[in-house]
């Protein structure tokens, strides 16, 4: 059964600095998805994965707002 945190790995919306941050989250989740067993601990691995992935990205827009 899939995780139901991979939609939230979407990253085509975002701009480019951004979703070269997020994409990289992304396919990690993919690969989670894909190769880990259903159960408790992938799902507790693709929130965690989430967390990180929304930190890296809020840290690129923190860098690109900071250089603009």
């Amino acid at each position: 059964m899939p995780s139901t945190t991979i939609k939230w790995f979407k990253y085509d919306h975002l701009p480019p600095p951004l979703k070269e941050v997020s994409k990289k989250y992304a396919e990690l989740a993919e690969w989670v998805e894909a190769n880990l067993p259903d159960g408790a601990e992938k799902s507790v691995a693709q929130r965690k994965l989430l967390e990180a992935k929304d930190a890296g990205v809020r840290a690129k827009q923190e860098e690109n707002q900071a250089a603009g």
